[in-house]
């Protein structure tokens, strides 16, 4: 079984109890994890989840509340005495974005720094990302102020398919990535340039034909009738949860 993880819910601002917009998705040998925007690692173990089971890292974009966490990751996954290898994936502005502010610390006492491995996914439609044993991963380009992509992630282990759109305005390129998806997770920040409503990620969600929709990058402020207009257009919409875990 594998199982889809919040580790973060919240857009840049958001209400007290939320954090940045990150998720993992694992099968208990394996994980991967999407986006760093803050803390991930202490989201990542306070999720249940083995630092030792982190096999990579998909960078969706540049923007900071989902990137710039990366030099605490790095020194965090140092300190736990990490050796191998950490593989890192994304569009070239996201790749370079984590390098440069990586790069602004001095990491020459890091005695056996643990190397990476930087991987550029195409910005184009269907872009493949990873494919192992336990995932395949594909990416496709959304519409926000920066190149974006979201993500379609499947496990080879269950069968169950996990679409993402990260930050986006509404997109048909989103809706074919996750199209029957058992879990789409759409940002739903609000009616704003390079971004969407709980009612336009439910009309993705739709159309995608996906089984149920959880809403994430959510600003502060009662949801209740956001959520209420997408269960009009989608019946299966929830707001996610921090630390939710949801198998697929």
């Amino acid at each position: 079984m594998a199982t889809l993880h919040l580790l973060g819910t919240g857009a840049a601002l958001s209400d007290p109890h939320r954090t940045t917009t990150m998720l993992a998705v694992s099968n208990g040998t394996s994980s991967v994890l999407v986006d760093c925007g803050g803390d991930a690692l202490q989201r990542f173990q306070a999720a249940g989840l083995s630092l030792d089971s982190l096999d990579a890292l998909i960078l969706t974009h540049a923007h900071a509340d989902h990137v710039s966490g990366f030099p605490l990751l790095m020194e965090k996954l140092w300190l736990s005495g990490r050796e191998r290898p950490l593989p890192i994936y994304g569009i070239a502005q996201a790749l370079g974005q984590a390098q440069r502010s990586f790069e602004t610390y001095d990491t020459s006492g890091w005695d056996g720094l643990f190397a990476v491995a930087w991987h550029e996914v195409p910005f184009e439609e269907q872009a493949p990302v990873l494919e192992t044993e336990q995932w395949t991963i594909s990416a496709s380009p959304g519409s926000h102020s920066v190149r974006v992509v979201g993500l379609r992630i499947e496990s080879r282990s269950s069968g169950g398919v996990v679409g993402y759109s990260c930050d986006t305005e509404p997109s048909p390129e989103i809706a074919r990535l996750a199209h029957q998806a058992d879990i789409l997770v759409h940002e739903a920040n609000g009616e704003y340039p390079g971004h969407s409503s709980a009612e336009g990620a439910a009309s993705v969600a739709k159309q995608a034909e996906a089984g149920r929709l959880l809403l994430v990058h959510l600003p502060p402020g009662d949801k209740t009738a956001d959520v209420f207009a997408a269960r009009t257009i989608f019946p299966r919409t929830d707001l996610g949860e921090e630390l939710g875990a949801y198998p697929f």
